[in-house]
């Protein structure tokens, strides 16, 4: 469910579009900064990561690597997220 939820939050973060979040006022009606979404949708892909790997046979590597890996993308898509959310605003758009 967690990495589901964090599909929608996320691309709408990084496409700079506002989507709607527990966040927003009123929570999950109003909408949400992209910046909030990338939090939100990235936060969801963690909470899933994790319950997956506690409840799988299957134990995933996290190691320097993958936090490294994870750490890279998250700043990317904040920077994706704060560009494209003000070419959004500039359009009129949002």
């Amino acid at each position: 469910m967690f990495l589901a939820n964090g599909i929608p939050h996320f691309v709408h973060g990084v496409s700079g579009k506002p989507f709607p979040s527990p966040f927003a006022q009123p929570p999950g009606v109003g909408n949400s900064s992209p910046v909030v979404n990338v939090l939100w949708g990235s936060a969801n892909f963690v909470g899933g990561c994790l319950l997956l790997g506690a409840m799988s046979p299957y134990q995933p590597g996290y190691n320097g690597e993958t936090a490294a890996l994870a750490l890279g993308a998250l700043t990317l898509a904040l920077g994706l997220a704060w560009h494209f959310g003000r070419v959004q605003a500039a359009r009129g758009e949002t």
